[in-house]
């Protein structure tokens, strides 16, 4: 190739003309949508219903004067926010440092000499030089090309490197779209494996094909988070009934006892009491402790609300590159001209019939490899032939032509200085050719490379010849090889994606494999997996299909080849509009627009790309598919201890509300102020709720079909167990409230005996929500050391309560003697026992809820 930069072809841009562009174009960057600042994050945050209801009361508190009340509300809610922006801009932050520091750097020419600049700087029109091992910094077309392979997996996800040839050797067929071989562009992002070449830059930043996937990215909104859906649809019904409720406690309480200010201040502590303050809490610490603990797991959770999704999953569509396979080529297999066979994973030492096959496969791949089929070979070379090529050095060589696909190596034997080594690569059938075999021979060969094809390998012919000195032939045809046998490689699966995939089965979730690579080694890769394989389509079928034939064969299909991008978004679509809860794994660019569409976006955080990663929900930091099983249990346990806790706070509240509207009803004392229960709701409600986020899963958690993604948070059940429990707890603590008017207590120590009660009654909630598929005494056997951190933390506050003047006073609490405290325990005792009793009947209709269909092996 032509190397003067002086020739007029290779004067390039001038500097002047290069800072026009960028300064008119722009810089050559990938777009980074999706990005949050932390005041964004905070927006986010406040604009909760729950959380802005109560800062609203807090300001009002405020308004009317009650500062210290007003202070302590506003303290409660800015915990909520607080925690959630932490653990969002940690992981931004997490992101951000996943994130090349750089770009990559470009060697350009520009006013006729050449210079190495950062790749942001390249412009439309630049001259790039490209060597092997270079990533390509934009989209551009190659003047000249010499035996140039490029790996464009990022883009079109096949493992395999593609040829690339020049634009006066293209003619006008100027395909220019990533993937196949012969095409005279290389793409932005895609690296050199073999040979070398100069490309003239034709798109940059968002114009090159990495760009156009980010603008679609652009265009897409995320789908809301069911839960979070569900919860404010709850939240609008609870403060619609509060609010109701608050009214009219205003009017009966302003006409009845008169003192309208008295029965503002009432009618707000009967709202705060019905509506469910605490969720904006309990929520954003499951889901940050959630995320951490999947963390732990080596897997990053972008948005925390994807957790839910994630245990709800009931299709995972993979990728097949880098995502099943370690994209990563190796040799699967030797086969001799007779047609023996040598698997290097399953037979162990290499046969003496096999070692002048893979000598000869060694010495004609490169010396010091960037294409992933030579470094197979090295690798393979490494573990059965010590020594390599030896002491003998490479003194010829041919490249890669259209009209004969193989590559021819000339070494010189050191044992023999008159001889020369002729080694031989390329495609069977210019192997074959190469060797003159007969058509005998030619047949059998076919035979074998259909045999291998079909089992996903890659297949290569080798050949060998022997040269008595260095006048060399023009061509390769001019040697006399000798047909050595054939090399398959294949890119190996991952060694846990089997036990993965089978976990998967196990817990209702169908894995679908969505490739770029050709049918046959995708069905190849997906036995191996353990996905069924006996059903599968191609990109070109589904081309043809309307988007209700394509619906129906979704139901059967689960293999998809030859797939292009906006295929896999179809794909996905298609599978959300029939209900599913999509889970989608890659790590190329050319997955981004399809893990944004999923449910659950989940990339790779080594091999990915940046723009897979920002659009997804989850990160897989070591790029292990086992991880995900693993994040799938965890969100399955995340979610059933989510209900738990949910059926808890459902259950306090009945009691709050009932307090706080009895003696109303009766011309009773009131008893329970807005600080009463301020506390209660923002501090016991959600430190009695950490208990629940830190039970271990339940026993069957993988053994459950997964929840039909119509069935809401918040079912009938779960509030039916709420209000059995919630109306049980108030009739018990009434009753205590009734002994205690009966002995003519004082109105302080009346107020301590029905909280300490209630708060009693509280933590045998506690106990009988642990678990809903066992009975206390199984739940006590399993070790959770949040529940006597709560216990403790729960006694303390009770008994600072009585002894701290200070608070005791802020409470309005009188002293409390061994019989009253007594009279307490024996009510939170009888709920504990009653609750129990019920609970069996319960069961039933708070397990995991069955899948729609049952997923095939």
């Amino acid at each position: 190739m032509p190397t003067d930069s002086a020739s007029p072809l290779l004067i390039g841009l001038s500097e002047v003309e290069a800072g026009a562009r960028l300064k008119d174009e722009g810089f050559n960057e990938l777009p980074r949508s999706d990005r949050r600042t932390v005041f964004g994050i905070v927006l986010e945050v406040v604009r909760e219903p729950m959380l802005a209801l109560l800062l609203g009361g807090g300001a009002i508190y405020l308004v009317l004067g009650d500062f210290k009340e007003a202070l302590i509300l506003l303290v409660f809610a800015s915990l909520s926010v607080i925690i959630t922006v932490v653990q969002e801009s940690r992981t931004e932050r997490v992101l951000e440092a996943l994130r090349d520091l750089t770009s990559p750097r470009a060697l350009v020419i520009r006013d006729g000499d050449r210079k190495r600049i950062a790749g942001r700087d390249v412009v439309r029109g630049d001259l790039l030089v490209l060597s092997e091992g270079d990533r390509v910094a934009a989209d551009a077309m190659l003047l000249q090309a010499d035996d140039i392979q490029a790996d464009e997996s990022l883009l079109t996800g096949e493992s395999l490197p593609v040829r690339k040839i020049a634009r006066n050797e293209a003619g006008d067929a100027l395909a220019q779209r990533p993937g196949g071989d012969d095409q005279p562009v290389v793409y932005s992002g895609s690296l050199m494996v073999r040979g070398s070449g100069i490309a003239e830059v034709i798109a940059t930043g968002a114009r090159s094909e990495i760009g156009k996937i980010g603008q679609t990215l652009g265009t897409m909104q995320t789908e809301p988070p069911r839960l979070q859906t569900q919860t404010r649809k709850l939240v609008r019904v609870f403060g619609l009934i509060g609010g109701a409720f608050s009214i009219l406690v205003v009017v009966l309480y302003g006409t009845l006892r008169g003192g309208w200010l008295d029965a503002v201040l009432a009618g707000i502590t009967v709202g705060m009491s019905m509506l469910p303050e605490e969720f904006p809490v309990v929520l954003t610490v499951f889901m940050a402790m959630g995320a951490w603990r999947i963390s732990q797991a080596r897997v990053l959770t972008r948005r925390a609300a994807a957790i839910e999704a994630l245990g709800s999953a009931t299709v995972l569509c993979t990728d097949k590159t880098g995502t099943l396979t370690e994209n990563r080529m190796s040799v699967a297999e030797l086969r001799s001209p007779t047609g023996e066979t040598f698997r290097p994973r399953a037979d162990g030492d290499l046969p003496p019939a096999f070692r002048n096959l893979l000598d000869t496969g060694l010495l004609a791949a490169a010396p010091d490899p960037f294409d992933p089929m030579d470094r197979a070979l090295h690798r393979l070379a490494d573990e059965h032939l010590p020594g390599g090529a030896g002491a003998r050095s490479l003194v010829h060589s041919y490249g890669l032509r259209r009209d004969l696909l193989a590559i021819t190596q000339v070494w010189r034997d050191p044992d023999d200085i008159g001889n020369f080594v002729v080694a031989a690569k390329g495609a069977p059938e210019a192997i074959a050719r190469m060797c003159g075999l007969s058509d005998a021979d030619l047949q059998q060969l076919s035979g074998m490379v259909d045999a291998m094809a079909a089992d996903g390998l890659r297949v290569l012919g080798v050949a060998r010849a022997a040269h008595p000195n260095d006048d060399w032939p023009e061509t390769q045809l001019g040697f006399g090889f000798a047909f050595l046998g054939l090399v398959g490689l294949a890119d190996p699966l991952r060694e846990a994606v089997p036990a993965a995939v089978a976990d998967c089965r196990t817990a209702g979730i169908r894995v679908v494999m969505i490739t770029g690579d050709y049918p046959a080694t995708a069905r190849a890769i997906a036995r191996e997996a353990g996905i069924a394989s006996e059903t599968s389509i191609t990109g070109d079928e589904i081309a043809r299909l309307d988007d209700a034939t394509l619906a129906q064969r979704l139901k059967s299909t689960t293999v998809f080849a030859r797939i292009m991008p906006e295929q896999k978004l179809r794909i996905v679509e298609a599978l959300k509009a029939d209900g599913e809860v999509v889970a989608m794994t890659g790590d190329g660019v050319n997955d981004a627009p399809s893990l944004k569409a999923a449910h659950i976006g989940i990339a790779m955080g080594g091999r990915g790309t940046d723009v897979a990663r920002e659009a997804s929900s989850i990160v897989l930091l070591d790029d292990d598919f086992a991880s995900i099983v693993k994040a799938i249990r965890l969100g399955r346990r995340i979610y059933d201890n989510l209900v738990k806790a949910m059926a808890f706070i459902f259950a306090v509240h009945v009691p709050i509300a009932g307090l706080a509207i009895l003696p109303l009803l009766f011309g009773l004392p009131i008893l329970l102020g807005p600080i009463h229960i301020a506390f209660l709701e923002m501090i016991i409600d959600p430190v009695c709720s950490i208990v629940f986020e830190a039970e271990t899963a339940e026993d069957d958690v993988m053994l459950r079909k997964p929840r039909a993604p119509e069935q809401p948070l918040f079912s009938g059940a779960l509030i039916g167990w709420g209000l059995v429990q919630g109306l049980l707890v108030f009739a018990l603590v009434a009753g205590v409230f009734v002994i205690g008017q009966f002995r003519a207590m004082p109105e302080t120590e009346l107020r301590a005996l029905t909280f300490f009660a209630l708060v009693l009654s509280f933590v045998c909630l506690i106990f009988v929500n642990r678990s809903f598929s066992t009975s206390i005494l199984a739940a006590l056997r399993r070790p959770n050391p949040m529940l006597g951190v709560v216990l403790a933390i729960v006694a303390g506050v009770l008994g600072l309560s009585l002894a701290w003047p200070w608070l005791r006073e802020l409470f309005r609490f009188g002293p409390l003697h061994g019989d009253d405290l007594a009279l307490t325990a024996g009510a939170a005792l009888a709920v504990l026992i009653l609750l129990e009793l019920i609970k069996p009947l319960w069961r039933g209709r708070l397990g995991g809820a069955p899948s729609r269909r049952p997923v095939e092996a």
